[in-house]
């Protein structure tokens, strides 16, 4: 594709950072996600065919998409986009035409900033200014999520695409995954700044022991049904009616469950903290997450482990945890603006004569969500 090409409409579309509220948005629980200053861009003009073409710069790859045979890749990548136009034709059939399309991304993959819903909703946003759809914010982040549902496979929450739409330069969303309220919360740290650190390891079970904590926590809800079947999602049930369960439901699927109610109460509380500018105790809640994620989720790894447990005794960082899906990717971190050198100075060296792995620093601002610049 001719990279000097003018094109019809060019989208940002930001990666994303959660807080606190880890794996508890399919679950119908409280998340708190931003969307980041790393963002994909994608430029797209009409074909006049009925052919659509994809050409992505970081992977110096291209591929073609016929309108009337929408169906699956064997290149996971594609699937996204894929799906997004199929998912738009479920809702508006045939007002997608043929396509060009460039994307350019600066964020890393597999890091846990959520690249594939980044990709997922500026494709929709994209296309939705391109042919004139008419989609609402909600209809883009329900096209993006269920793309990533049926083409790609994952059975992901709302939150990724929800940040990524409605994110909001210098605020945090704290949002209600089962009615999607939400508020904006300043991102108000103070001497403190957010610094993600990059494992730069996939163990390759993110996207099927994904799909397995969610069967999983379905199986804990079912259970709990059987006596209190007011209960629609597992977020809404107390982690005292969870406790009542313990020696009936396997300890594994017990686990699941007392993890899920206690990170939604962990969120609230961290807000609250934030809200009182009580920094240190929120940092508390962080790692208080991570413990839970290590322990009762288990999703982290040895070296997700190992750089939480690096900061313990630092007085400079208040909190550290595991950042998305596990098994890899990224931790954040809330450390004071002075030590944020001596930290990675630190940090650095210590990970790479343990694992023989280098660590990547990513710094974030807080950034709005997917836009037509």
């Amino acid at each position: 594709m001719n990279p000097r090409k003018k094109y019809d409409v060019v989208i940002e579309s930001p990666g994303r950072i959660n807080l606190i509220g880890e794996h508890v948005d399919y679950s119908g629980g409280h998340v708190l996600p931003a969307a980041i200053d790393k963002k994909i861009t994608l430029r797209f003009s009409k074909n006049n065919t009925n052919t659509c073409t994809v050409y992505s710069e970081n992977f110096k790859n291209h591929f073609e998409i016929k309108l009337n045979e929408l169906k699956r890749s064997d290149v996971e990548w594609h699937n996204y986009i894929i799906g997004v136009i199929f998912h738009i034709n479920v809702l508006k059939p045939n007002i997608i035409k043929g396509f060009d399309c460039t994307i350019h991304s600066n964020l890393p993959l597999g890091s846990g900033v959520s690249s594939s819903a980044a990709l997922e909703c500026g494709v929709a946003k994209g296309l939705n200014e391109l042919f004139d759809i008419g989609l609402t914010d909600l209809e883009i982040i329900t096209v993006s999520k269920d793309a990533e549902h049926t083409f790609v496979g994952t059975k992901c929450g709302i939150m990724d695409q929800f940040a990524v739409v409605k994110g909001t330069e210098n605020h945090l969303l704290l949002l209600n995954c089962e009615t999607l309220d939400h508020q904006l919360i300043p991102a108000d740290f103070g001497d403190y700044r957010i610094i993600l650190l990059n494992t730069n390891v996939s163990h390759n079970l993110a996207t099927s022991e994904y799909n397995v904590r969610r069967d999983e926590c379905n199986t804990a809800l079912e259970a709990i049904n059987k006596k209190y079947p007011q209960y629609t999602l597992l977020a809404q049930v107390t982690p005292e009616i969870i406790q009542e369960f313990e020696n009936i439901l396997p300890q594994k699927i017990f686990n699941r469950a007392l993890y899920i109610t206690k990170e939604n109460r962990r969120t609230l509380y961290a807000v609250e903290c934030l809200k009182n500018k009580d920094i240190k105790s929120f940092g508390e809640w962080l790692y208080k997450s991570h413990r839970g994620l290590t322990n009762l989720f288990e999703v982290s790894c040895k070296e997700l482990d190992f750089l939480v447990d690096f900061t313990h005794n630092l007085d400079y960082v208040v909190g550290a945890r595991m950042m998305g899906g596990g098994f890899g990717g990224c931790t954040i971190n809330i450390i004071h603006k002075d030590y944020c050198k001596e930290f990675i100075n630190n940090i650095t060296p210590a990970y790479q004569e343990k694992f023989n792995i280098n660590l990547t620093l990513i710094t974030v601002a807080i950034s709005n969500g997917v836009s037509k610049i």
